[in-house]
């Protein structure tokens, strides 16, 4: 089977969100061909190279998102007339919230793109700014979209360009060759996927492990953008989701939490599958299978120190732990901070760590010179995460926006119990091998902590039924196996091509064995000559 893998910032770049997933479902699955269409989310992406990739994979076709890509097409007059009709059926269904028109404009311009050329100078043209323009201002458009002006009209076809220029791309001729489209994301990445199916009637799959369009939500919250063009933003990304969710043979959420994004969408149930991430259990068999359990006094928290994490609320919550267990210890560790977000909120739970607790000095470097300690992990010369996991009993996490918490398997794999916020996939995961509270409450997450540091049998027991659902559940091999299992299925239901030379099963066994049966099959069956 030929597999066509679809991806946005991702595989088989070196930096990216999907790059460990596909990446182990690629060698898992080394009886099949893949074939990578990657789309790259910046030059610093492209710059770090791609991983190794193995023989089985037959062809990467890549183009970016970031950079202008201006072909240098001009359309006459008769397919100007086209865009603007396909264009204003795209816009209409963007900003009064219609699939129909929506679906029809994009499906157009697709069509347009493939036959005339790329549609970078048409997207920028005033004739599809003045069409955005009309779309804004008619009857039934968003409030907050009637308040566009000229400039968040530039601002948004200038996003809508990049996000729409898969449809300009001469990837479809190859991907009409594949068996299954499997994007590895909703969204942009699916794109590719939606016109090979229109196309050639190639099945999709898309899988999504987190959810893209809240994670767009959250990210254009923050942006330097007007509230008209977050607005049109968000209405795009919507209604593409939308589409995707509506077109695809098979969806996988990594959980039930983005399951109900997709139905809350329009998704059908009857085609979503739950498929859970796979993660390498290899590497914390060591730390599970030990006898030994860490520290009984200790709590562990990994992750990235970001304000999602809620950092702040685990600090004030372990000065109440402090306040009944004088001698127990909480080690934060997490990746080096890059953005300048991240930094700045290190740099205020630090301050913030050193108030609660101004008698021991907790930025301290050396462990066991403060109750609290901030301490890098991964790198080089830094703790793995199976050495974080190990050094304590108890494993906190304490976010207020989760997705699939990855960190809270990892711990489960090493036998830790856990004491964790209800946030995201967080109580599907655990399953009841673990304690959960109510996010941003400090004092919930204080006495959840006591209960466990107090009673080490039960943080034992828990510790071990979390070990065995995680083996059961979230090993890079069921995941394999679900995922290979589904292309059998979506390839068993997907109809012959006309352009196909055979028909499987379409002749019958003995018309390949030489013999007088043979003859009054003539023109259906192959001859003993083509056989030999």
């Amino acid at each position: 089977m030929r597999i066509g893998l679809l991806t946005e910032g991702g595989y088989p770049y070196a930096t990216g969100e999907s790059r460990l997933w596909c990446d182990r479902l690629v060698r898992g699955l080394p009886q099949h061909e893949f074939e990578i269409y990657a789309l790259s989310r910046s030059a610093e992406q492209e710059r770090a190279g791609r991983v190794p990739l193995p023989p089985h994979v037959t062809r990467v076709r890549t183009a970016p998102l970031w950079a202008p890509d201006d072909d240098g097409r001009s359309h006459g007059r008769r397919e100007r007339r086209r865009f603007a009709g396909h264009f204003g059926d795209l816009v209409a269904g963007v900003c009064a919230g219609h699939p129909e028109p929506f679906a029809q404009g994009l499906y157009g311009l697709a069509e347009l793109a493939r036959e005339e050329g790329g549609l970078y100078a048409a997207l920028r043209s005033e004739t599809a700014v003045r069409a955005l323009e009309a779309a804004c201002r008619a009857p039934g458009a968003n409030r907050t979209l009637q308040t566009a002006q000229v400039p968040d009209l530039l601002d948004f076809t200038d996003e809508l360009e990049r996000a729409l220029r898969p449809l300009s791309l001469d990837w479809y001729e190859d991907l009409g060759g594949v068996d299954v489209c499997h994007a590895a994301a909703g969204g942009v990445a699916a794109l590719p996927g939606l016109l090979a199916k229109r196309f050639f009637g190639i099945p999709l799959l898309v899988t999504e492990y987190g959810v893209p369009l809240r994670a767009h939500y959250l990210d254009r919250a923050g942006a330097p953008l007007t509230a008209a063009v977050r607005a049109l933003l968000a209405a795009f990304h919507g209604r593409l989701a939308a589409e995707v969710y509506r077109t695809s043979d098979l969806l996988t959420p990594g959980n039930t939490h983005a399951r109900r994004w997709q139905e809350r969408c329009g998704a059908d149930r009857a085609r979503v599958r739950t498929v859970y991430p796979g993660m390498e259990a290899d590497r914390f068999a060591a730390v599970g299978e030990a006898a030994d359990q860490g520290d009984p006094l200790t709590l562990v928290w990994v992750g990235r120190v970001e304000p999602a994490k809620d950092v702040i609320a685990l600090l004030h919550a372990f000065g109440e732990v402090r306040k009944a267990e004088p001698e127990a210890r909480l080690r934060l560790f997490a990746a080096p901070s890059r953005t300048p977000e991240a930094v700045s909120y290190l740099a205020h739970c630090r301050a913030l760590a050193a108030q609660l607790f101004p008698d021991e000095a907790a930025d301290a470097v050396t462990v066991g010179e403060s109750p609290v300690s901030f301490e890098e992990i991964g790198g080089p010369a830094a703790p793995q995460p199976a050495d974080a996991y190990a050094s304590g009993r108890v494993v906190v996490l304490s976010s207020v926006v989760e997705g699939f918490p990855i960190s809270l398997v990892e711990a489960m794999f090493c036998g830790r119990a856990t004491v964790s916020t209800d946030a995201g996939a967080v109580c599907e995961v655990i399953g009841g091998t673990g304690l959960v509270v109510p996010p941003r409450n400090p004092r919930a997450l204080a006495d959840a902590c006591l209960a466990l540091l107090r009673d080490p049998e039960r943080a034992a027991r828990l510790g071990a039924a979390a070990r065995a659902r995680a083996l059961e559940l979230f090993t890079v091999e069921q995941n394999v196996a679900a995922f290979r299992a589904l292309y059998l299925e979506l390839i068993s239901h997907a109809p012959a091509r006309p352009d196909d030379g055979e028909v499987p099963f379409g002749l019958p066994a003995e018309a390949c064995v030489p013999g007088r049966w043979t003859a009054g099959a003539a023109g259906r069956t192959r001859t003993p000559e083509a056989t030999a």
